[in-house]
């Protein structure tokens, strides 16, 4: 795949003939005949290739006058991988609209995030997606009513302002226009069967990804490393709290054959998109694993583990100033070990919250908070706790920012000068908790054992060297080096 794909109208039809779902998010098709437009997989008998053209966004269809197919609900289709492979301004951008900001702080936020000026973004945006910032934000709260209106009994005002509309009459013009039916109507053509959440802030959804995907070493490593109080594996689902925007939340995600099941209690449904935003990421749900997993396969030792179990993922984070301080807690320690420095921190100046189902009981402790502590009640190593105590000190006063919109090479230069960082937790951070899908651990210990026993090279140097026919993909050939040995991460737990 390539930036862009939406240009190359042969490779676009021939995918909308055959209704590859692995298309779905990379662009979509729009109908000039009916005005409609529709994901690649759409199950309707396709139109006429002269009656089609191929947008790169939703919101841009939606700016040339076309509304969401009622068949295949291509607003519901995953996102794009472009927006998780690339370090690039207009990525960058793609990811905090994700995570909200265009609704919190306007367009002058956004280009302020970014550091560029806000017409630098509007014009780089509008020459790839055919949409500006506005119109992607607006995409999105499409988006949000339509899954409040169909998954909640709210009142359509509240779900107005859940949805992150500024008034009742902008919430129905903008439904009205994208789904060419009224919000009442949309509500109105569920079955009578279709479960829907009565306990306020609460709501069940599906998250959507592309096949396959394998979620042994996703769930397991996510389950194996939980912080007590603040994440837990319960009944087949992995659980954890979310410090969001507006409030807090409590995120359960269950790993079904076609989707993740996904159940979240916020306690403002104004964080609804950036907490399913934050789920995505940390699941990898739009990452590409037909393009990963050929890719590796080149490799004629790499091969036979990508096709004994294709699809794996990077388990990432909801939270990245978060990660980078648990990186720093399990530095030369067993996962064991840094589970309890963790859980340690969280019981002493974690936010408690409330969990319904009584599992969870606080929220991880912010830089802030971090930053108070007084390092001699620190229970480690004088260095590692200089590096602690660094670390939180510089992401509370905003000398590092770690968040969806950091620039990879930038951060990475950043944490390499900080005292006790080196290239393992550096790559570590950018693997998982910045989400660079080419991050590489060729110094990890459990790395080299498998490369010794595939005929890998085992020495950093020459397995890096060996490694570059692997990019962009290396932080998932790390998933698959992983899973060769029998540590917890690599299993769902029973």
């Amino acid at each position: 795949m390539q930036n862009g794909m939406h240009t190359d109208r042969e490779r676009c039809v021939r995918a909308v003939q055959s209704k590859d779902a692995r298309f779905d998010g990379w662009f979509f098709t729009a109908v000039l005949t009916t005005r409609i437009y529709c994901r690649p997989s759409c199950p309707v008998v396709p139109p006429k290739p002269q009656n089609m053209v191929f947008h790169p966004s939703a919101a841009a269809c939606q700016q040339a006058g076309f509304r969401a197919c009622k068949r295949c609900r291509p607003d519901t289709s995953p996102g794009s991988p472009e927006w998780n492979q690339r370090a690039d301004l207009v990525a960058r951008a793609m990811r905090l609209i994700a995570d909200g900001v265009v609704d919190r702080d306007g367009v002058p936020g956004l280009a302020a995030r970014l550091g560029y000026s806000t017409r630098q973004v509007e014009r780089q945006l509008l020459a790839e997606l055919g949409a500006g910032p506005l119109a992607l934000a607006r995409a999105q709260r499409a988006q949000t009513a339509r899954l409040l209106i169909e998954t909640t009994l709210l009142p359509m005002a509240e779900i107005a302002f859940a949805a992150g509309f500024s008034s009742i009459r902008t919430f129905n013009d903008t439904v009205r226009e994208v789904f060419a039916l009224a919000p009442s109507e949309l509500r109105a053509r569920l079955p009578k069967t279709t479960p829907r959440a009565a306990t306020p802030g609460a709501l069940a959804l599906r998250l959507p990804f592309r096949t396959p995907l394998n979620p042994d070493n996703l769930f397991g490593h996510l389950a194996a490393t939980a912080v007590p109080g603040v994440e837990e594996w319960r009944d087949g689902a992995y659980r954890r709290t979310l410090r969001l925007p507006y409030g807090h939340g409590i995120a359960s995600l269950t790993p079904e054959p076609d989707h993740i099941a996904c159940r979240l209690t916020l306690s403002d449904l104004r964080d609804l998109p950036v907490a399913i935003s934050r789920c995505r990421r940390m699941l990898d749900l739009d990452a590409d694993p037909v393009a990963i997993d050929d890719q590796l396969r080149t490799d004629p030792l790499l091969a036979p583990l990508v096709d004994k179990a294709p699809g794996r993922r990077v388990p990432r984070t909801v939270d990245e100033a978060e990660f980078a301080v648990r990186a720093v807690l399990g530095q030369q320690v067993s996962t064991a070990a840094a589970r309890t420095h963790a859980a340690r921190l969280v019981t002493a100046h974690g936010d408690p919250v409330d969990d319904p189902e009584g599992g969870l009981t606080h929220l991880f402790p912010t830089p802030e908070a971090l930053a108070a502590v007084a390092p001699e009640t620190l229970a480690m190593p004088r260095t590692r706790r200089t590096t602690f105590t660094t670390l939180v000190r510089q992401l509370a006063d905003g000398s590092i920012h770690l968040g969806p919109e950091s620039d990879w090479p930038a951060t990475r230069t950043q944490l390499l000068a900080l005292p006790g960082f080196g290239p393992w937790t550096v790559d570590a951070i950018a693997m998982r908790a910045l989400g660079d899908p080419d991050a590489f651990l060729p110094t990890d210990l459990g790395i080299r054992r498998a490369a010794q026993e595939l005929g890998l090279p085992s020495t950093p140097a020459a397995l890096t060297a060996r490694a570059a026919a692997w990019r962009p993909w290396r932080a998932y050939a790390v998933q698959y080096l992983w899973a060769t040995e029998s540590h917890p991460i690599n299993f769902l737990p029973v």
